[in-house]
């Protein structure tokens, strides 16, 4: 079982400017909720100037809490996001969220994920009960997350642990690059994964595979000078034109805009 959340910046556009204007952090859930979640993230912020971030969203849902600043606090269900999302924080305020693993909300959830995928929707104040999960600590927040996520009573089912497998399986493994080599790996049919996938994870599988390896090449290409032919290779793109427009097409700049766009100083942004 894991003991530290993941410490990379897959999804995240300018990762480094994020940590420089806001407080950004991720927590591990309580040992019984590991199994389905994949970290809490919480954000608080107290800006002069409005603060833009994209992400480039996971094959994941999403359960977000944000507190403005009248104090207020809202709670809203993310299904998987296909598109860039993106938020313009002002003033002060705080989010505590909970990134599922892919397939992870389903036991939750109790029907079909792919019902959520695309969209937002305000979270049923009986499941919130009272509960303030952006106030306080940090101790304190997840601490109520927690509480929050085990009286939601998670239950699982064999399903649920093929797809969160096959989904991992899919995000380390770089050999994993067509639907249909991932089904006789695994001794079952493209059908029967693009059924699961949508039922369990939100999205097919073949969406999975090409949003990840999206992520990566942005990953790549904030941490320093990229030689893009060979990532298209290591990918299992094609050629480099099919990474650069897959690549474009996800952000709406090219791969080397992009690398280009890390290196301005923050004024000109």
């Amino acid at each position: 079982m894991r003991q530290q959340p993941r410490g990379d910046s897959r999804g995240i556009l300018d990762p480094r400017r994020l940590l420089r204007d806001v407080r950004f952090r991720r927590r591990l859930p309580a040992a019984a909720l590991r199994p389905y979640v994949e970290h809490y993230w919480l954000i608080d912020w107290e800006l002069a100037e409005p603060f833009e971030q994209r992400v480039l969203p996971h094959p994941a849902v999403n359960v977000v809490f944000q507190r403005g600043g009248d104090g207020r606090e809202t709670a809203e269900v993310a299904g998987v996001g296909r598109e860039l999302f993106r938020i313009t924080l002002t003033g002060t305020g705080g989010v505590s969220g909970v990134q599922f693993r892919p397939g992870g909300f389903r036991p939750f959830w109790r029907r079909p994920v792919a019902g959520l995928t695309g969209g937002r929707r305000p979270l049923a104040a009986g499941v919130v009960a009272g509960r303030r999960p952006c106030a306080g600590t940090d101790d304190e927040r997840c601490a109520a997350l927690d509480d929050l996520l085990l009286a939601w009573g998670p239950r699982p089912d064999p399903s649920t642990v093929e797809a969160m497998a096959l989904a991992e399986e899919i995000r380390v493994d770089r050999g994993v690059l067509r639907v249909d080599d991932l089904a006789r790996r695994h001794g079952t049919t493209t059908r029967r994964l693009q059924r699961l996938f949508l039922d369990q994870v939100g999205v097919g599988p073949k969406w999975v595979i090409r949003r990840y390896r999206v992520q990566e090449a942005i990953e790549q290409a904030a941490g320093g000078p990229v030689d893009w032919a060979a990532l298209a290779g290591d990918l299992g793109y094609a050629d480099q034109a099919h990474l650069v427009r897959e690549f474009t097409a996800a952000i709406g700049i090219s791969p080397t805009a992009y690398a280009r766009s890390l290196s301005r100083p923050a004024s000109v942004r």
